[in-house]
């Protein structure tokens, strides 16, 4: 079995022009040995044929009447006796000169005319055929012909012809490899071309596609599949892109402040405060950084489409905010309908959408952030409200983009990442996060999602 493994060929084109080879082989061999035996039963037909007419022809010198037999004297005595035997009853008449009276070939003549009639082979060096036939009009077998026949001229154009069918055998059987292996090769000629057009198309993130061309219907489901393959790797290089992107941007505000603080406290001796002071400012931007990746690095994870499912508004919202740490006398409140409402997500990306939210409203708000759940035209909406300053004006348009702060120095945390994180995330899912200008004091932002 390992042997086989071991040749078995490794290309496709390889493997198929095999396989119609040993087909070929297979089919060719029945039809080698079946053409074989009808040839062999057809030559015997034609042998036992000339055997019937000579005995017929030699019946016409035997003469049966007056209750004798009795071999007539004619011109052609010398052809006839020629390996003919004629017996009356038992007896023996006549034989070949060339034969002994107790030879095998006499031997089965003799076995023959018991018989009266019938056809027998004789093998030896000299195969030789007998057949034997009454002598008409001479009463139950009053005398028998038996004549011979050699087979080995016969025997020979068998074997001519199965030898011939063999050397015919081998030149289809060739034509047929090199045949299966020029098609089989043209016909995946255009898949090499495919395979390699999507390894530099992919590398290369190009525009180019498989479907503007005309293509066999099996070659176009492969092109379609494809292109599906090429779009989803330019999705992911174009996220890895903009992922840099905001690493490297988000990432340089507090790394300046981080290399800001290091030169002014190397540009002369501080004092212990100072040094503090330096400290703190160097773990906050440490903590800032970490909290840009974490939140960078979760969407990118979680964030490249999101799974179907569904789950209960409600108690995902509960399961929310009890994990969260309400600062000083901030109080939440959760409400929604009696009825149990449903959204056609999973519960933990629900989770990811509404608790950035939720921790920016808990950021900003005096006394009470309140999260309201209710069914919406086609889908569930979720309020989320907080009674603190609210939203400038002025930064209503770039609430939504990744990194901006209304007041980086208002002594709140954040890093101007979960707004737009939620976002894209209720996008992902079908679904939408805004903000209501026409609630005050305050702020709220509103989540859209589709019915579970």
């Amino acid at each position: 079995m390992r042997i086989a493994l071991r040749w078995a060929p490794r290309t496709l084109r390889g493997r198929l022009s095999l396989i119609a080879l040993t087909t070929a082989a297979l089919l060719l061999v029945i039809l080698t040995v079946a053409f074989d035996t009808v040839a062999r039963q057809r030559l015997q037909r034609e042998a036992d044929d000339e055997l019937r007419t000579r005995a017929a022809a030699v019946a016409t010198t035997v003469d049966t009447r007056g209750g004798s037999v009795r071999v007539l004297e004619t011109a052609n005595d010398t052809l006839l006796d020629t390996n003919v035997w004629i017996y009356a009853g038992p007896r023996l008449l006549e034989r070949p000169p060339a034969t002994a009276r107790a030879g095998t070939l006499t031997g089965a003549a003799e076995a023959l005319a018991r018989a009266g009639r019938g056809c027998a082979t004789v093998d030896g060096r000299d195969p030789v055929r007998l057949c034997a036939a009454p002598v008409p009009g001479g009463g139950a077998r009053a005398a028998t012909v038996v004549t011979a026949l050699d087979l080995s001229p016969y025997r020979n154009s068998a074997e001519t012809l199965l030898l011939g069918s063999f050397a015919l055998d081998v030149a289809m059987l060739a034509c047929t490899y090199g045949l299966t292996r020029l098609a089989v090769g043209r016909a995946l000629r255009p898949v090499r071309t495919m395979t390699d057009q999507a390894a530099q198309w992919s590398a290369t993130a190009s525009d180019e596609r498989f479907g503007g061309v005309e293509r066999p219907a099996e070659l176009a489901g492969l092109g379609a599949s494809l292109d599906a393959l090429l779009d989803r790797i330019r999705a992911v290089l174009r996220h890895e892109r903009q992922l840099t992107a905001e690493l490297s941007h988000e990432l340089r505000t507090p790394l300046s402040r981080i290399v800001a603080e290091l030169d002014w406290w190397r540009a002369r001796p501080r004092s212990r405060a100072e040094t503090r002071a330096t400290h703190e400012v160097i773990a906050d931007a440490a903590r800032s950084m970490g909290t840009i990746c974490d939140t960078l690095l979760n969407e990118a994870r979680d964030g490249l489409g999101a799974a179907p499912g569904t789950t209960d508004v409600g108690p995902a919202l509960c399961r929310l905010v009890a994990a969260l740490e309400p600062p000083g006398a901030v109080r939440i409140t959760v409400t929604g309908p009696d009825l149990p409402l449903r959204a056609g997500v999973q519960p933990a990306l629900l989770e990811r959408i509404v608790g950035p939210l939720v921790a920016n409203a808990l950021r900003y708000a005096r006394a009470d952030v309140t999260i309201a759940a209710r069914p919406a035209a086609g889908g569930v909406r979720v309020d989320v409200t907080d009674d603190g300053p609210g939203v400038p004006e002025w930064f209503t348009d770039r609430l939504f983009q990744p990194g901006r702060r209304a007041e980086p120095g208002d002594g709140h945390g954040g890093a101007g990442l979960g707004l737009p994180l939620a976002r894209r995330l209720a996008r992902s899912a079908g679904g939408e996060v805004t903000f209501d200008p026409g609630n005050v004091p305050g702020a709220r932002f509103v989540v859209t999602l589709p019915a579970g």
